[in-house]
C-alpha cells in the first residue's frame, strides 16, 4: 500500500506540474485588446529598449525559448502574434534570459554548454553502458567493467546536472529579470496573475529534474542486477 502510494505520490510530482502550467497558461491566454502590441512586439521593444537590437525575435512551431548561440528569442505562434497575458510574461520571460546572456551570467552560458554536451553524451553513455559485460567478457579484467559503469554513468549523470543548473537559470529569469519588467507595466491584478504564470513554468523545470533523476536511478537498477 506505502508503495502504492509512493508511486502515486511521484506521478503527480513528475506530471502534476505540466498539467497546471498548461492550464494557466490557457487561462491566461485570452486576447487582451487593450494591450499596445502582441508578445513578438513586446520581446522587440523591450530588447531595443536594454540595447541589444543583436538580439532577434523569431517565430517557431515549438516551444518557447531564447538561443544563445543564435543571439534569438523564440515564440510559438500564438504568443508572438497574440495580445494576452501569456504572451506578454512568456516574451519577457525569454528577453529575461536574453538579458542574462549580455550581462554574461555564468549559470546560463555554462547550462548552454553542457547541454550541447549532454545531446551526444546521454546516447554514448547509454551505449557504453549496455556493452559493459561484453567490455568485460573480452578484456577479461574485472575491473574493466567498473571503470566503464562508472564513466558510463557519469556520462548519463550529465542531463541531470543540465537539469539541476536549469533551476536557478530559469528561477533568476522570471523572478529576477522579467517579474521587475512586468509589475512595471502590469495592473496589480495582473502583476499576481504573472507571478502565477511564471511560478507554474517553473515548477515544470523542478518537475523535469526529479524525471532526470528518476531515470539515473533507473539505469543504475538495470545494471545492478
Amino acid at each position: 500500500m506505502r508503495i502504492f502510494i509512493f508511486l502515486i505520490l511521484l506521478i503527480m510530482a513528475i506530471y502534476g506540474p505540466q498539467f497546471w502550467a498548461k492550464r494557466i497558461l490557457t487561462k491566461y491566454s485570452r486576447l487582451q485588446e487593450h494591450y499596445p502590441g502582441t508578445g513578438a512586439e513586446l520581446a522587440r521593444h523591450l530588447l531595443d529598449r536594454l540595447d541589444m537590437p543583436h538580439v532577434s525575435v523569431e517565430i517557431i512551431e515549438g516551444g518557447d525559448h531564447y538561443d544563445p548561440m543564435e543571439k534569438a528569442v523564440r515564440l510559438n505562434r500564438t504568443n508572438c502574434e497574440k495580445k494576452s497575458l501569456t504572451a506578454v510574461v512568456v516574451a519577457t520571460h525569454e528577453v529575461g534570459h536574453a538579458i542574462q546572456d549580455n550581462i554574461g551570467y555564468g549559470p546560463l552560458h555554462a547550462r548552454t554548454r553542457l547541454v550541447r554536451f549532454a545531446q551526444t553524451a546521454e546516447k554514448v553513455g547509454a551505449g557504453l553502458m549496455m556493452a559493459i559485460p561484453l567490455i568485460a567478457v573480452v578484456t577479461r579484467v574485472p575491473a574493466m567493467g567498473v571503470l566503464t559503469f562508472l564513466g558510463g554513468l557519469a556520462i548519463l549523470g550529465t542531463p541531470v546536472v543540465v537539469h539541476l543548473l536549469t533551476l536557478p537559470v530559469e528561477w533568476d529569469a522570471s523572478f529576477r529579470r522579467a517579474l521587475p519588467i512586468l509589475k512595471a507595466n502590469l495592473s496589480e491584478e495582473e502583476q499576481s496573475a504573472a507571478r502565477e504564470i511564471l511560478t507554474a513554468c517553473a515548477l515544470t523545470y523542478l518537475a523535469a529534474s526529479l524525471a532526470s533523476l528518476l531515470n539515473l536511478w533507473r539505469w543504475i537498477r538495470i545494471l545492478r542486477r
